[in-house]
């Protein structure tokens, strides 16, 4: 296959032990190492280290496709969609899908079989999802994340997902339950493209979301998962150090070099 794609365990033990061997480069370019936050910890391990994506220069070009789903277009032609439930994003299918389980409307359990790698959110067989995965030019990876369920809190059952492609950092914090720890911003890492859910209930209150996006101080947040919120409900609650920007498009495309001097609120068509 003309794909390199390479899955192991990312995380060791407990969630924020890191892997990677003392003489080698953490496996991630958006993870900075904070003095700030000491319970980050990073460990070695023996798995063999991860294999560098092949770097594409160019634009990476975003796509929103509905409810949670953004697509997202590499430099060198990798497709990825995610919170994919077989419906948005589906067409052309994508060489990359990412799900979560907290709604029907964030997974699919029949996946298109000409998807290459579909990276759930949560581990099937328990405990949390790990992965690390590289195809072409991108690296995807997760942060575990916990879900409110009919048992109560299911540790570990969603993730927030990270692409790492031409030099950015994207995440996506997927159907986010609860306040994130030191531990979690130290996973995440840098991060310059944000796609925060802002529906106010289902997931986080539009405030603690907000307080989250200001934190990562991405320079574009993308919402999603908006249902019947009022824009500047959660635009109103970042405060005028973001700017904020709605387009007539549902897509656009961006570089490293091109990334906005002012931290911008994004709105695509549709959203």
């Amino acid at each position: 296959m003309r794909r390199l794609a390479y899955a192991a365990a990312f995380f060791i033990a407990a969630f924020p032990a890191f892997a990677q061997d003392a003489d080698e480069p953490v496996p991630s370019r958006c993870i900075a190492i904070a003095q700030t936050l000491p319970k980050a910890t990073y460990a070695s391990f023996s798995l063999p280290a991860l294999p560098a994506q092949t770097f594409v220069d160019g634009p990476v070009t975003i796509t929103y496709a509905g409810h949670s789903t953004y697509v997202i277009e590499t430099p060198g032609g990798v497709r990825i969609a995610t919170d994919f439930n077989g419906y948005y994003g589906a067409e052309p299918v994508p060489d990359v899908v990412t799900m979560n389980k907290a709604h029907r409307t964030h997974y699919t359990d029949t996946p298109d079989p000409r998807i290459g790698h579909v990276l759930r959110g949560w581990n099937p067989d328990g405990g949390p999802a790990r992965h690390a995965v590289v195809v072409d030019d991108v690296y995807v990876r997760n942060v575990p994340t916990d879900i409110r369920s009919w048992g109560g809190l299911e540790v570990g059952g969603n993730s927030i997902f990270i692409f790492e492609v031409a030099g950015l950092c994207i995440g996506h914090l997927g159907h986010l339950h609860h306040h994130l720890e030191d531990e979690h911003y130290g996973a995440i890492g840098r991060l310059d493209i944000l796609m925060v859910p802002i529906d106010g209930g289902m997931t986080l209150s539009v405030g603690a979301m907000s307080e989250i996006a200001k934190r990562l101080f991405s320079s574009i947040i993308l919402p999603m998962h908006r249902h019947a919120t009022p824009m500047a409900e959660f635009t109103g609650r970042m405060g005028e150090t973001f700017d904020v920007k709605f387009s007539d498009q549902n897509s656009f495309s961006v570089s490293l070099r091109d990334l906005p001097r002012r931290p911008t609120i994004l709105v695509l068509k549709g959203v």
